[in-house]
């Protein structure tokens, strides 16, 4: 279960392997409710009394119904007296639970016509014909009308797109209100939300700074230490100001330059720190970590390397202070969904403050954000006094340049990822990109391109832009940056670094992309 700290009025989200999940419970956050996240095989009518939320929203997943695995919720769901909303799967499964057939059909996929056929709040601001959003073989074939009635159809197929209980707020939706190709999704959660379940739009994760620091409190206790790794990211800069609140002196801030940072980045964390009031204890690691991972290819293997290495040395320092017991982490939600934490999630890529830290460390964890997607810790983070350029500083991979490097780390390709990502960083802030972007970052590999410089033959490197935009890091689309913006940026590199013959750019979404090359 997801943590219970965040806020006193919740709605929950059952993720039923659906990809869209978290985009769901993002949602719910934008209109101003909290939400958490939990698996079906959590859900119970005790958990429901414990927890008390407003609302329950089903998602959708990769299931049938029908399959003798698939998961399930007991009857008892229909019997809460709050409003249910069930999309996709969670539609098929309340249908069939309300005694209803559900079937494999010819399936819908993508921009799909449906026709309102009854007037209901949850449609309240939408016209009789409505552009959603499909993705299914399954559908809703009947539901008993002397329990429930249909409010929608798809168009072209007849299929059920909506319905609800006659005597209840149980609603479900066949299509997906959660992604942008609804255009009314937005206004679908708001009546749900507001008009059915009654909820005031009155969180704010600014509000969260005295509840965390409390938490940690109680957690913490009055005696014990922590120590918390810092970068200079926004995740783990909130972390240590979080802590600072909340046990004081009592924070051990622990910067490690594993030698694989961006250019002047050192000195500009460390000064930052100062600004911030923080003590910073600095540890210059590079030659170790780069002997460490010397003639290592596989991405895999070079993170967990970097992660017991990055272990071994807070281990020193806790050992040499008995006070130590707590190692702080900046884990957001979508560092421990890529990592494969949640049940049945497979594992995408390890973040070495969540898949690599080994069980000898010996210290308790801590992590304050962890129920916090990106943007919302971005906005804590201002919140907690932190410059907004700090705060909006695109993300950067703990092994950093170590893993935007394909195949063996070597001194020359370090010094050319390092060059050519400081060209693509300062063009697009020369050109009022870099706030609009998510990530914005050069890679370069082993593969080399013949070319022609000064009027001889030259075989150099292979340089590759990767320019994404995101709202949270679960999902990424290549960014539509202006031609002579990437022409710029292509001539600065190869003319700046001699070792470079052509620069090439990523066009590839995530999925089925990862954002990072590895």
């Amino acid at each position: 279960m997801a943590e219970k700290t965040l806020a006193s009025e919740k709605v929950l989200v059952v993720n039923f392997g659906s990809q869209y999940a978290h985009l769901i419970a993002r949602r719910v956050r934008e209109i101003g409710v909290y939400s958490e996240i939990v698996d079906p095989a959590e859900l119970s009518p005790k958990l429901i009394e414990e927890v008390k939320p407003r609302a329950v929203i089903l998602s959708g997943g990769p299931s049938s119904v029908y399959e003798e695995d698939s998961p399930r919720i007991g009857e008892w769901i229909l019997g809460l007296g709050i409003p249910v909303l069930g999309i996709c799967y969670g539609h098929q499964l309340l249908a069939k639970l309300a005694g209803g057939s559900v079937k494999r059909g010819r399936g819908e996929y993508g921009a799909t016509t449906i026709e309102l056929t009854t007037k209901d709040p949850l449609f309240e601001g939408f016209e009789e014909e409505e552009i959603v959003w499909m993705s299914h073989a399954d559908y809703v074939e009947n539901i008993p009308a002397s329990r429930a009635m249909v409010l929608a159809k798809s168009r072209d197929t007849g299929y059920v797109a909506a319905f609800r209980l006659r005597d209840k707020p149980i609603y479900g939706v066949q299509f997906h209100p959660e992604v942008v190709h609804t255009p009314k999704g937005m206004k679908l959660f708001e009546n749900f939300l507001q008009s059915i379940a009654g909820l005031e739009p009155t969180w704010r994760v600014e509000d969260l700074v005295g509840r965390i620091v409390s938490e940690l409190k109680t957690t913490i206790g009055s005696r014990d230490k922590v120590l918390v790794a810092v970068s200079g990211g926004v995740d783990s800069t909130t972390v240590a100001l979080l802590l600072k609140r909340a046990i004081g002196d009592r924070l051990v801030a622990v910067f490690v330059n594993h030698g694989f940072m961006r250019e002047g980045e050192v000195d500009e964390v460390l000064s930052m720190f100062r600004k911030l009031g923080i003590n910073v204890h600095y540890v210059n690691a590079e030659r170790e970590f780069k002997e460490a991972i010397k003639n290592v290819r596989d991405c895999e293997e070079k993170r967990r390397i970097i992660g017991a290495k990055f272990a071994e040395i807070f281990k020193k320092i806790a050992e040499s202070d008995p006070m130590i017991k707590w190692l702080a982490q900046g884990t957001t939600y979508p560092d421990v969904i890529e990592s494969g934490k949640p049940r049945g999630a497979d594992r995408i890529k390890s973040h070495h403050n969540v898949a690599a830290l080994p069980e000898w460390l010996g210290l308790k964890v801590v992590e304050p954000i962890k129920m916090l997607y990106k943007d919302e810790v971005r906005r804590l983070a201002v919140a907690l006094g932190v410059p907004r350029e700090i705060a909006y500083r695109h993300p950067f991979p703990g092994p950093g340049l170590a893993v935007r490097i394909i195949g063996e780390v070597t001194d020359e390709k370090l010094r050319i990822a390092r060059k050519a990502s400081r060209i693509v960083e300062e063009e697009l802030k020369n050109n009022s990109i870099y706030q609009r972007v998510w990530q914005a970052f050069a890679v370069v590999g082993d593969d080399k391109w013949v070319g022609v410089k000064g009027d001889k033959r030259v075989e150099g490197y292979i340089v590759t832009i990767r320019i994404v935009e995101s709202e949270d890091g679960m999902t990424a689309d290549w960014s539509r940056v202006p031609p002579e913006v990437l022409n710029r940026i292509a001539w600065r590199i190869t003319s700046e670094i001699p070792e470079v013959s052509m620069v090439t750019y990523s066009i590839t979404t995530k999925p089925p992309s990862t954002i990072e090359p590895c």
